[in-house]
């Protein structure tokens, strides 16, 4: 489950789940959801495999976040499908989806970067929050 908040002249992202795993695959589908709007509009037809490692969970949120961003302004590429597997190690991923479609994807919001205000990754009793905020 994910939502956005305002923030100055960017955008809040919030992520709640109950696994690591799902928090990760939700927050790249949060990202993508702003840029492209509905994501049933695009068709899993390529993926992307993704392995990274991070120092910690902030680090490696904004490092896989980013790293999709990239994948988007470079081989624009739009995803709507991940498949995360996260561990001590980092992460493990496979991102689906299909090239830019002008004709049927509606770039809603360009997103710049991933920052680091407010970036946040942590457990509760009701499971697991993410907080980023993403530079529009």
């Amino acid at each position: 489950m994910y939502e956005t908040f305002d923030h100055t002249a960017d955008v809040g992202l919030r992520i709640r789940a109950a696994d690591l795993d799902t928090l990760f695959a939700d927050a790249a589908r949060a990202m993508f959801s702003v840029m492209a709007g509905d994501l049933d509009a695009v068709r899993p037809r390529q993926e992307v495999r993704i392995s990274l490692d991070a120092d910690d969970l902030d680090a490696l949120l904004r490092t896989w976040l980013g790293e999709l961003l990239y994948t988007f302004h470079t081989r624009k590429l739009v995803f709507s499908e991940f498949t995360v597997a996260v561990s001590e190690a980092g992460l493990q991923a496979t991102a689906r989806g299909e090239p830019m479609d002008v004709a049927r994807h509606k770039l809603d919001v360009e997103i710049k970067a991933v920052t680091w205000h407010g970036l946040k990754v942590q457990q509760s009793d009701e499971g697991w929050l993410a907080e980023v905020i993403v530079d529009i």
